[in-house]
């Protein structure tokens, strides 16, 4: 075996994190690693207090990236979600370094809740953590950018529904809603909106080729399952349905479940829809290479009446290139 292979089986058991998501003098519980000499080694056990002069060290050495171990991800997602807001208003962490934990702490966190969709808990978590991003989205269109920087371009539903999340929210402001519930309510629907996806079987769900008829039906159904599951929770306004149930409705009547117009969705909706079509377009699946931005929003504006045009305008704006100012 290759010293690269090995390397990489190494790196298998880890996973990377940012140093500036470890807090000075905190309790951390889990270990941290180093990698030297593109070995992995042990740098310090979760007992022992990570201090303001163990950073420095790090620092003085160029290191801005520690590694945890597998089993110890949830403790490291627990400790991540608790410090978030102190991490995200800390004006000596650079605010690209603040994007990327943002990002990766919501990925892993939506990674949890498909796995365990009924449990309580994280429900509550994903409110917190969609506050934490529209807190930082709020900063201005910058802390979009570096959000947008770091997205994913691997379609996984976890870093999909991250990235809808991200969209949702800095659309909703482009568009003129700044009101924060509205904005969290919104976010905690995008966010969540793929989550009846948890009742469907991995076979399908990474299926490499074309659904056949019956998979797709069996697809279509997660709009509903999504609706069923969060209702099982007591702790959701009602509008944060509206999306996990319409977000394939399309205006011309030809979406799913249902077969809506335009004038009988909720702006949620509408919202939600542009998005997550538009981040399905641009990732890379193992069955469809992803397309450019300006190709897969030029597809969006011909099929009309299918996306609300305002929200579509909105959200060329919000993107911002020239290139895309003569769709």
């Amino acid at each position: 075996m290759t010293s690269t292979a090995i390397k990489n089986r190494a790196e298998e058991k880890y996973m990377p994190i940012y140093l500036d998501s470890i807090r000075v003098d905190s309790v951390i519980d889990f270990d941290l690693y180093l990698s030297i000499d593109k070995q992995l080694v042990l740098y310090r056990a979760g007992n022992l207090p990570f201090t303001e002069r163990t950073r420095q060290k790090l620092l003085e050495n160029n290191v801005d990236r520690l590694f945890v171990g597998f089993d110890s991800r949830k403790k490291y997602q627990k400790y991540i979600e608790k410090n978030l807001d102190k991490i995200l208003t800390d004006p000596s962490i650079q605010e690209t370094k603040k994007a990327g934990i943002l990002y990766e702490t919501s990925a892993g966190l939506v990674k949890e809740v498909l796995s365990n969709p009924t449990y309580g808990e994280n429900i509550q978590r994903s409110k917190e953590m969609v506050t934490n991003t529209v807190n930082f989205i709020l900063k201005g269109q910058d802390a979009f950018h570096n959000l947008l920087k770091i997205t994913s371009f691997d379609y996984y539903t976890y870093t999909h529904s991250v990235n809808v999340c991200t969209f949702a929210i800095a659309l909703a402001q482009q568009i003129g809603f700044n009101d924060e519930e509205f904005l969290n309510n919104l976010g905690v629907g995008s966010l969540l909106h793929d989550i009846g996806k948890s009742k469907i079987s991995d076979r399908i769900i990474n299926k490499r080729t074309a659904l056949t008829p019956i998979e797709f039906e069996i697809m279509k159904k997660h709009p509903k399952w999504g609706v069923d599951i969060l209702q099982e929770s007591e702790e959701l306004s009602e509008e944060i349905y509206y999306p996990v149930l319409q977000h394939h409705e399309r205006g011309d009547r030809r979406g799913y479940p249902v077969g809506l117009s335009l004038d009988e969705l909720h702006i949620f909706s509408k919202i939600v829809a542009v998005v997550d079509s538009f981040d399905a377009m641009t990732t890379e699946r193992v069955y469809q290479k992803a397309m450019e931005s300006y190709p897969a929003l030029k597809i969006m504006f011909s099929l009309k009446g299918a996306y609300d045009e305002e929200v579509m305008r909105a959200f060329v704006d919000l993107m911002g290139p020239a290139g895309l100012t003569d769709l």
